[in-house]
């Protein structure tokens, strides 16, 4: 975690996001790998939403998604791996790596006017439009909300409590 705060509206929200997938970092990272993995929710019709590997490869690939969304609006190439399902370990890993990439894409930007940010103007594929401000906000709570996902797992005993973790 940051121990120094980035600057301006873009910063705060990037140091925002920072700390929402730091929780959720810690949070999966404590979950045995053998439930993990396992199917947990086979009645949901969201494949991204059946065991903790799903939704974290998903909750990495939204990541990447939202940093390429604003890449295409500063003009800059895409540099992201490919949609996967990924491990235990390389999902804690491509967090980091989203991290970076949408730090990256957003270096230089922290300082953004409020005409800058509401002048970013994003069209998302599955719907809304957003400015860069709002498309951080929805990035944030897209962690925030699959964070939830895996504490009710939890907390129902879908998931055993991993150490050091109470029940949500």
């Amino acid at each position: 975690m940051r121990k120094n705060y980035r600057e301006g509206a873009i910063g705060a929200l990037m140091d925002e996001y920072e700390r929402a997938v730091w929780e959720l970092r810690r949070l999966a990272g404590q979950i045995e790998e053998a439930d993990a993995v396992r199917v947990v929710d086979p009645a949901t019709e969201d494949e991204d939403c059946r065991s903790v590997q799903a939704i974290m490869s998903h909750v990495v690939n939204a990541g990447y998604g939202y940093a390429d969304l604003l890449r295409r609006a500063f003009s800059i190439p895409s540099a992201r791996p490919p949609k996967a399902l990924l491990t235990p370990a390389e999902y804690l890993e491509q967090l980091d790596a989203v991290l970076a990439y949408t730090a990256e894409t957003l270096e230089g930007r922290w300082r953004m006017t409020d005409e800058e940010i509401t002048g970013t103007v994003i069209k998302a594929g599955w719907g809304p439009t957003y400015d860069a401000e709002q498309l951080l906000e929805h990035a944030v709570v897209h962690v925030l909300r699959h964070r939830r996902q895996i504490e009710k797992f939890i907390h129902r005993g879908l998931i055993p409590t991993p150490r050091g973790i109470g029940r949500p």
